[in-house]
């Protein structure tokens, strides 16, 4: 071994960077040849390897040595070809090597580095290449420059301009004119020519012409004259790349011919204002002098100033700008005297609009009133200038149809009472209608339509031929639909006039886009093939003289062809496969024996080898056999096939003589191909044309036809077909094509024609097969033919209708043998990735359709609307003739137009003329099969019209067409036309009858048909049809409907039907009806499967056609609906499962972490985990899949069920936020843009959900949202950045920036530039409000000193946008810079405040001055106009109505009123002001005042301050009311809270004043508790900065006013807040079960207001005005109704009872004396009020409780109450009353439990009773306890001090009942919605009243209940258990005969008090007292 060879062995061990550097050149040589074999191995462009090699690439293109560069470039190719996109990171250093090194090396390496290049463009680093190309041309060696200037130009040539951006190509070419090498300009020149190609010729002139010199435009010029045609792609990035195999599938169910739509290969359309820079012209304007111009007195003056303007304006783009004071000024030039100056100012609008398009939007809006006032100028100079100008402000898309309508311009104009202006008017009108879009006329024709027709009746002719033009121009571009309604008001002449204006419309249009469409489609089409069949490497080829002749394709090994062509030719394609594969290479390469044996290596013994060379045939026999053993034997075979293969085909080879050995080398290809899990195609191509020769020989035909089947199964037929037809038509041996075609019988026979391209293999029969001589020949083909008939039907005989006679014959016969199966399964399956995608339908499909969009010429679209009929029909007829010659089969391509003219002659005057077309219409369905339905465009609504004509021929011709369009499609797609047509009004009585009746027949084929249901609503309202036909085709229809329809969804449709088809149904649907056989459905159907039956419609379509022969194979064609039962169950569940879903525990476990961080494996598992729990199961297959386009097909799948999805997406929407994350981290952009497209429906269903992200969620999303703005991407990048703006407006601005300052921090510079600008988006729309963003400025300022000039641009414009606002304040923010770094802010600082000049926008800072001044000194109505007011103090996203008292001036006493300063008002007046009219944060410092005030007046000993603000105090607090929605509403959408503290901190120090709180009015209080208890109840609230705050501050807020305020106002305005709310007072709206919901938590929080007040009420009694509280509770009563309250006491309605309680509290502590205070109840009314009857039964349940006394004789029913209420009770009575209280109090506070209680009541009792010594009653008690009652009174009285209340106190277990205060448990007002009450202990002894007081055995009983009510057993939420009182006889009345309500009457919720537990003792002394009524010693009471 020499030294060398030692030295490259060695060098193999070495690592690759230490190989592709070695010093020798050999070395690295070979280093390269292995770098690139191991790229050519690579499958997988995720292969990590490839990351490994990405970065040697860089040093080793650019070798010294030019071999090496050259095999370094070959590695480079081999790389990029198995890479994918992420390959891009390397390419900015490689192609800066390539560029530098490899263009002026040789021209082999020239070629290779352009290949590279191509490459690189191919593997989308398209700005990678061409920030390269501009350094390359740079070059100052010419020899560089041109294969820059040509590789740019194949780019562009084969990629298009959609992907090669033809603006940075046009920055290039201005220097390259003036270079000084000829070559260089050549190619200029040529790169120009390519550019006119692709984006036309006008934009490169305008843009490049006037950069060029004369010479060089003459030139181009000329050259300009030979290009012509439009330009395709002929080669496609990577990722469309991967496309294609999905493309071609689809394609082949049409056919085999062009079937993509012509839009699809349409030259991309490219604006030329898109491709220049915007000029500005708002510099030299100031310096023409044109402000001094325009205010001159001499008209000469002032025209030459707009003139100036004019022609600066004629700039093709304008830069944007503050245009409005031009605007301003032009609008008012428009009415110059002078007609000159006007003209001049209207040519100048016109000019701007062009210039500035979209950015002159509001100053087209501003200006046109004044516009078309001008209209009615005579002047033809003047109407010219306006009628331009006005129509270029609609072409450039400052105007629209909507804005017209809202703004009533043109309904003013059409109205002036100058004709002129309302006929050019209407004729501007016209234009615009014409130029516009159909969507846009859809949503606006409303209003025109009505507008137009008033128009008609104009007295001027000119007006009403404007508005027939307009009305034509709407029915042009929607259709006559909207005109229907408005013709029937006009007379017939009007009505004739209008409809020839529209048809004259209608067909003009048409023949004229048929003509342009056509010729523009086949001009395309002739330059594409003649294009593409050019080989042009350079662009100095593309100039005359210099075009390269007609050649044939690039070989297959060049890279270009290899990843362009190849993709078509020969992969194999397959739908199912789960990855997309690379392209296989199917031409094998040249190899010879040597280096096939040393490939080989072991794999084969060296001896078989020599003898398979061996020339004795017996030696290479046994080497066959010995081969064929060890290939048997082999373990791995499927790394060996292709070697194994081409040694067969070397030696022996396919020339062979012996039959033996033939024999054996074919079984082992056999052998291989069916065993080998991939068998290459190349070794297909190696062995089919020894093989199909050997099909020939009768000793080898069985073993090589048996071979043929094998590549079949390996690779598919249509590859081996394929090859075929070329072997056997060019075969000197006829046996090769006899023998060959009998093969393909078998094969057709073996596996079907799903995989054949049927034209290919019906076009070899024709013109090869039944065109031999030989007649063993033709008989094969006629067998062939019959094969096909098997499986294609007899449709395959139009294909052979210029057959001879005698072969049709013959053919006939074949096909009698071989009849149609329908679909056939195949015997055979292909093991390969082949596409399956017709296998299911048959093979009709799969028969070739023509394209005859070249046929529909122009001359044919205008027949159709020629006057003479003759012509007309002879169109008609034309059309007939080309379905004939494309044998009835034809591609919806281009038939858009033929659609047209065929739906205009369905109107046809000519009724043999409409039958023809129908007709027509009828085989141009069947010919294009299921496309129809679209490319028709609802052309079936038309033809179903033709059903409303009382001729029979023209119903019976139209059921006919219906009959052919149902063979098309199913019967589902036509169902919304037929129902659009039943309901008709127009339709006749025939019509529908016959329709009916064609539908029963059509429904009568079918076995189970749920869309039939659709049909029953217009088939129930038939029945009741005057005309008995239809009645009875209506009927039949129904019962058809019913059977096909299936009983469940019949039941849920029950509600549309309607009359006699109710009882029809009720009669059918019944057990077993829908599922009864229908015995002729199965006796035609066919052999179909059952299970295919049920979950198909396509089968229903063919159990349907079971009549009809031919009708049949069409509908059994559509496999796309055929599913598995499993797919259909999977499809029938929901898509997301949320029924388990517990968001909250998943949210527990979330690191809420600012910084991002990559998904670790465990998380990623998790996920997965989850989304398999909750999604459906395709859904999550579909999103968990590698493959990226599942992935957007299940993206896809989201986006169309998000509508009604909204609340389970929101359940599982951390789940979906982890998903997007993930995606997030990946590199697959086309799923990052549909994640992208996706993401901001979400977050706006969110928001119309009113839901706001938890902190959970934002946690999961946002740290990566903020990481990844800083994509590469700048697509990406900017849908990022609009993401992070809708979820700063949708979450919070506070919540959201300190993760956008995370991304400061950030590795990436992009990711910090895009953070650092938001937060200048954040300073400028948001405000400095935002609590903790302007101490962060000090990172933004840090930025400044950063490296990257963007970065530091991005942080100084943010600077700069902070000190527009600050001004000078922000340097108190800066933090410390170096003094470079204040250099630099100050210079930005300096350029800021020019600028603000500039747009005369003020001085930095003034505007936050100015605005707080606005409203104090000019009113609310100049702050309005504020832009800043906008920005900073965003409006309520939901507006409602307001219930408070208006907003007024308040009434005071004059005071002389102060300026405010710029510091804040200045006193109470002037701060009343500024709250009442102010913006939130300006109120704040009004607030300021007033908390002032009332500090300093609570403060006054005398409270003579307090007396002052009292006059007022109402309007403050109504002031207040109102102003507190309004802040909530601002601190909602983001900004701070502040406003919101303020304004509740001014409402708590009015309310802490007794004073003033009592002076509030009730409507005023209504308001404001109301307003507060709706925030209290808002989820929003504690997802607010400082939520938890605000609620505890509402929460104190409430119970202060529930204090402080008017007892008596406050029981009537909360008693009357316990009804519904309306829905227009919520803070958001709802929906109606949401408001439910609402109102029910509302009336909780209420009633906790009312326990409060009610728990007080024995100790302010005599501070409530008892007759307004009694009139509110009757009120409330009244409005109930006695049903309604039965109704709720079942129901346990918290409001009633709520509302007895009080009364029952009322009537317990007044007692009979409550009856005094009815004075303003009416009790005369008939019947008597409710309350009486409650007062009633509160006075005999408390008697009988004996919680009351008498105070008058025995025997009379006059109470007192308990607590001493009486103005004059018996001292005694009181006395004994008040012992009984005290002792029940004492017991409270011996017990634990109740103490603090207790103590309050005792406390209460001492206030009342001052005079009464408790201690007195303690003799008997302990020192202890009388201390403890001590102390514990002292610490009572120092709360009671401080404010403090029993409600307010934290309280133990709740206290049982006592006399003094109900048994609720009263909780303290909070922000919780429910409440959970004690359950109501009144009911027992409400039930119980009704015993008989004298029955021992039921006072017994009413003790027992008692006691368990009182001892506090009872379960929260639990009933109280019921009395038993059965053994209680009924007439056993009581003595009392005041009237009474029964329990049953008032239901279990009726108020009762609650009693203390008895012991024996005092049930012994109850008994013993009883005894002695009984005995009579005393009279009942």
């Amino acid at each position: 071994m020499s030294e060398e060879e030692k030295l490259l062995k060695e060098a193999k061990k070495l690592p690759w960077e230490d190989r592709l550097a070695h010093k020798n050149w050999k070395v690295r040589n070979e280093a390269n040849v292995d770098l690139a074999s191991v790229c050519d191995s690579i499958t997988d462009p995720k292969d990590p390897r490839l990351r490994d090699f990405g970065h040697l690439f860089r040093k080793t293109v650019a070798d010294s040595n030019a071999p090496v560069q050259e095999k370094a470039l070959d590695a480079l190719i081999a790389f990029l070809k198995a890479a994918d996109s992420d390959a891009g990171r390397y390419g900015k250093e490689v192609c800066d090597a390539i560029a530098a090194k490899c263009l002026t090396g040789r021209p082999k390496t020239v070629q290779k580095a352009q290949d590279a290049f191509l490459l690189w463009v191919e593997l989308e680093a398209v700005d990678v290449f061409l920030d390269t190309l501009e350094k390359a041309i740079k070059n100052k060696v010419a020899k560089a420059v041109v294969p820059a200037v040509d590789v740019m130009f194949q780019a562009l040539s084969e990629f298009g301009s959609k992907v090669i951006p033809p603006k940075r190509i046009l920055k290039m070419l201005p220097e390259l004119f003036d270079h000084q090498d000829q070559n260089v300009r050549a190619s200029a020149k040529g790169v120009t020519l390519e550019l006119c190609r692709w984006i036309g010729k006008d934009p490169v002139k305008s843009i490049l012409f006037e950069k060029m010199r004369d010479t060089m435009k003459k030139e181009l010029e000329a050259e300009l004259a030979n290009v012509t045609g439009g330009a395709k792609p002929t080669r496609k990035i990577r990722s469309e790349q991967d496309k294609e195999p999905e493309a071609e599938a689809s394609s082949d169910v049409v056919g085999d011919g062009p079937s993509e739509e012509p839009v699809a290969d349409a030259p991309q359309e490219i604006d030329e204002y898109d491709l220049m820079d915007p000029v500005d012209i708002l510099t030299p304007l100031e310096k023409s002098g044109f402000w001094e111009g325009v205010k001159a007195t001499k008209w000469s003056e002032r025209k030459e100033a707009v003139a100036e303007l004019t022609k600066l304006a004629s700039t093709k783009k304008i830069a944007p700008g503050d245009f409005s004071e031009i605007c301003r000024t032009l609008k008012k030039l428009i009415t110059d005297v002078n007609l000159a100056v006007a003209v001049e100012a209207i040519q100048a609008i016109g000019n701007l609009a062009r210039g500035l398009r979209t950015h002159f939007s509001a100053s087209s809006r501003f200006m046109l009133p004044v516009l078309l006032e001008k209209l009615k100028e005579k002047k033809p100079t003047v109407a010219e200038a306006l009628t331009q100008t006005l129509q270029a402000m609609y072409k450039a898309g400052c105007l629209n149809l909507v804005d017209f309508i809202e703004g009533k311009n043109v309904k003013t104009a059409v109205k002036n009472k100058v004709p002129l202006v309302r006929s050019l008017t209407l004729n501007w009108l016209t234009f615009c209608l014409e130029t516009s879009n159909k969507a846009i006329i859809l949503k606006a024709h409303k209003e025109y339509v009505p507008l137009c027709m008033e128009c008609l009746n104009d007295g001027t002719p000119d007006v009403r031929d404007a508005a027939f033009s307009a009305l034509a121009a709407i029915a042009k571009s929607v259709g006559m639909r909207p005109l229907e309604r408005s013709l029937e008001k006009l007379d017939d002449v009007r009505r004739k006039k209008l409809s020839e204006m529209i048809a004259s419309a209608g067909g003009g249009e048409s023949a004229g886009t048929g003509s342009a469409t056509v010729q523009s489609s086949v001009g395309s089409t002739a330059t594409g093939n003649s294009e593409t069949s050019l080989v042009r490497k350079s662009a100095a080829s593309m100039l005359s003289g210099k075009r390269p002749v007609i050649s044939a394709p690039a070989s297959k090994k060049a890279g270009t062809a290899k990843t362009g062509g190849n993709k078509k030719d020969g992969a194999v394609r397959n739908e199912s496969s789960k990855s997309v594969e690379p392209p296989e290479d199917v031409e094998p390469a040249e190899m010879g024996l040597e280096e096939i044996e040393s490939r080989l290596g072991s794999l084969v013994k060296p001896e078989t080898i020599a003898q398979l060379k061996s020339s004795v045939w017996k030696e290479r026999l046994e080497a066959t056999l010995s081969l064929k053993e060890e290939v048997q034997g082999l373990q791995e075979l499927d790394k060996s096939v292709e070697i194994l293969v081409r040694l067969l085909c070397a030696v022996p080879g396919w020339n062979e003589k012996n039959v033996q050995v033939q024999q054996q080398v074919i079984e082992i290809i056999t052998y291989i191909s069916s065993t080998a899990a991939k068998f290459p195609k190349k070794c297909v191509v190696l062995c089919i044309t020894g093989t199909s020769e050997r099909v020939a020989d009768i000793k080898t035909r069985a073993s090589a036809m048996k071979c043929l089947t094998a590549f079949c199964e390996a690779v598919g037929p249509g590859f081996v077909f394929d090859r075929l037809y070329k072997i056997m038509k060019e075969h000197k041996n006829p046996k090769v094509l006899s023998e060959g075609l009998l093969w393909m019988v078998s094969a057709v026979d073996d596996f079907g024609v799903s995989l054949l391209k049927l034209k290919d293999l019906i076009d070899f029969c024709k013109d090869v097969g039944l065109q031999s001589s030989a007649a063993a020949t033709r008989n094969a083909t006629i067998k062939l033919l019959g094969a096909l008939h098997k499986f294609v039907g007899p449709d395959i005989k139009g294909f052979l209708n210029d057959v001879k006679p005698a072969l049709l014959s013959a053919l006939d016969t074949e096909y009698e043998k071989n009849p149609f199966e329908g679909t056939a399964a195949p015997k055979r399956a292909v093991k390969s990735s082949v596409s399956t995608s017709t296998s299911a339908g048959g093979g009709l499909d799969s028969l070739p359709r023509e394209d005859i969009s070249s046929k529909i010429t122009p001359n044919l679209l205008k027949g159709f609307e020629s006057p003479d009929w003759k012509m007309r029909l002879e169109s008609i007829e034309a059309v007939n003739k080309i379905l004939e010659e494309s044998n009835k089969r034809i591609q919806p391509t281009g038939t858009g137009e033929l659609f047209g003219g065929l739906r205009g002659r369905l109107l046809d005057s000519n009724k043999n003329l409409v039958m023809q077309t129908l007709t027509t219409i009828g085989g141009v369905s069947a010919a294009m099969g299921p496309a129809v339905e679209k490319a028709s465009k609802g052309i079936l609504a038309d033809v179903l019209k033709c059903l409303g004509d009382n001729k029979k021929h023209m119903r019976e011709c139209t059921l006919a067409a219906l009959d052919l369009w149902l063979g098309a499609v199913h019967l589902d797609k036509m169902i919304p036309y037929i129902i659009i047509t039943l309901t008709d009004g127009k339709m006749g009585a025939e019509g529908r009858k016959d329709l009916f009746d064609w539908l029963t027949k059509q429904l009568a084929g079918l076995s189970d048909f749920p869309d039939a249901i659709h049909l029953l609503k217009p088939a129930s309202i038939a029945m009741m049809d005057k005309s008995a036909d239809v009645r009875k085709a209506a009927e039949g229809c129904i019962s058809e409907i019913l059977r096909v329809s299936g009983q469940e969804m019949i039941e849920k449709n029950l509600k549309d039907i309607q009359g006699p088809a109710l009882a029809i149904v009720l009669e059918k649907v019944r057990p077993g009806f829908v599922q009864e056989p229908f015995e002729s459905s199965k006796a035609t159907a066919g052999p179909v499967s059952k299970v295919v039956s049920k979950v198909s419609k396509s089968t229903n379509g063919s159990l349907k056609q079971g009549n009809r022969s031919r009708a049949l194979p069409t509908k059994g064609s559509r496999p796309d609906q055929i599913t598995s039962v499993h797919d259909i169950a999977i499809q029938s569940q929901a898509l997301l499962n949320t029924k388990d879903s517990n968001k909250d525990d998943r949210e527990r476990v979330v690191v809420r972490r600012i910084k991002f961080e990559e998904l670790r494996p465990e998380q990623i598992q998790d996920l997965e985990n989850d989304m398999m729990k909750y999604f459906r199961e395709d859904l999550q297959k579909r999103l968990l899949s590698p493959d990226f386009k599942k992935q957007v097909d299940g993206l896809e799948i989201l986006q169309k069920a998000l509508p009604s999805l909204s609340k389970e997406i929101i359940e599982v929407l951390d789940i979906l936020l982890r998903w997007f994350v993930l995606q997030f981290c990946k590199s697959n952009t086309t799923c990052l843009l549909k994640v992208l497209e996706f993401l901001p429906e979400l977050f706006n269903t969110l928001r119309d959900e009113e839901y706001c992200l938890t902190e959970a969620e934002a946690a999961i999303f946002l740290p990566c949202l903020a990481e990844k703005l800083g994509h590469n991407i700048e697509k990406v990048r900017e849908k990022m950045r609009d993401l992070m703006k809708q979820i700063i407006h949708a979450y919070s601005v506070a919540k959201t920036y300190p993760y956008i300052l995370e991304g400061l921090r950030s590795k990436n510079n992009r990711t910090r530039i895009e953070c650092t600008d938001l937060i200048g988006y954040l300073l400028e729309t948001c405000g400095t409000e935002i609590s903790g963003l302007l101490k962060y400025l000090n990172m933004v300022a840090s930025l400044t000193a950063e490296r990257d000039g963007e970065l530091r641009k991005a942080a100084l414009n943010t600077m700069a946008t902070g000190y527009k606002i600050l001004g000078e304040d922000i340097w108190r923010y800066v933090g410390k810079l170096t003094d470079a770094q204040k250099s630099m802010l100050d210079d930005r600082f300096k350029w800021k405040i020019k600028e603000m000049e500039k747009r005369k926008e003020g001085r930095p800072g003034e505007a936050r001055a100015a605005l707080r001044r606005s409203v104090r000194e000019n009113g609310p109505e100049v702050a309005e106009q504020s832009g800043d007011l906008s920005q900073i103090v965003p409006g309520p996203l939901f507006p409602r109505q307001n219930y408070g008292i208006p907003e007024q001036i308040l009434e005071r006493n004059p005071v002389p009123r102060t300026i405010a300063g710029v510091n804040g008002p200045t006193d109470w007046n002037e701060a009343l002001d500024i709250i009442m009219f102010g913006s939130p944060e300006q109120s704040v410092e009004g607030m300021k005042v007033v908390c002032h005030e009332l500090a300093q007046a609570s403060n006054d000993p005398e409270e003579s301050a307090i007396d002052e603000l009292v006059k007022d105090a109402d309007g403050l607090v109504s002031c207040l009311a109102n102003k507190v929605a309004k802040t909530f509403d601002v601190s909602l959408m983001g900004a701070s809270s502040r406003s919101c503290k303020y304004v509740l901190n001014t409402l708590m120090q009015t309310f802490q004043n007794k004073k003033l709180a009592h002076a509030v009015k009730e409507g005023t209080l209504e308001s404001l508790i109301t307003e507060l208890l709706l925030w209290l109840l808002d989820e929003r609230v504690p997802r607010m900065e400082d939520g938890s705050q605000l609620l505890k501050a509402l929460n104190v807020l409430m119970l202060k006013i529930l204090d402080n305020a008017d007892r008596t106002s406050s029981f009537v305005v909360l008693i009357s807040l316990l009804r519904p709310l309306d829905p227009s007072r919520w803070p958001s709206p709802a929906t109606a079960e949401v408001y439910a919901v609402r109102n029910q938590k509302f009336s909780d929080l209420v009633v906790k207001c009312l326990i409060k007040l009610t728990k007080l009420l024995q100790s302010t009694i005599y501070e409530v005005d008892l007759d307004r509280l009694l009139q509110s509770i009757h009120v409330y009563l009244q409005d109930l109704g006695m049903e309604e309250i039965r109704r709720r006491a079942g129901a346990d309605d918290k409001p009633l009872r709520m509302v007895k309680t009080v009364l029952h509290e009322l009537v317990k502590l007044r007692g009979a004396a409550i009856k005094g205070h009815l004075s303003l109840v009416p009790i005369d009314m008939r019947p008597q009020p409710i309350i009486l009857a409650y007062i009633d039964l509160n006075l005999e349940t408390l008697a009988a409780a004996r919680i009351l006394t008498a105070t008058g004789p025995v025997g009379q029913n006059h109470w007192t109450d308990s607590t001493g209420n009486n103005p004059s009770p018996p001292a005694n009575s009181a006395d004994v009353q008040l012992k009984q209280e005290l002792g029940a109090i004492f017991k409270k506070i011996g017990d634990k439990q109740t103490s603090t209680i207790g103590l309050y009541d005792l406390y209460h009792i001492t206030k009342s009773y001052p005079k009464v010594d408790i201690f007195s009653q303690l003799q008997n008690a302990s020192e202890a306890f009388r201390t403890y009652i001590r102390d514990g009174l002292a610490q009572v009285e120092k709360n009671a001090a401080a404010g403090r209340t029993p409600s307010s106190l934290p309280l133990s277990t709740p206290p049982p009942s006592s006399l003094a205060h109900p048994s609720h448990d009263i909780p303290s007002v909070d922000a919780k919605p429910l409440m959970n009450p004690r359950p109501d202990s009144y009911t027992d002894d409400i039930r119980a009243s009704n015993i008989n007081p004298g029955t021992l055995d039921a006072i017994r009983e009413r003790m027992r209940s008692m006691q368990l009510a009182s001892s506090g057993t009872l379960e929260p939420g639990s009933k109280p258990m019921m009395p038993t009182h059965d053994n209680v006889s009924n007439d056993n009345m009581s003595m009392n005969q005041q009237p009474t309500i029964s329990p049953s009457q008032m239901g279990p919720e009726a108020p009762h008090p609650v009693v203390l537990p008895m012991d024996e003792k005092a049930l012994s002394g109850l008994q013993a007292r009883m005894e002695r009524l009984k005995g009579g010693s005393l009279e009942h009471m």
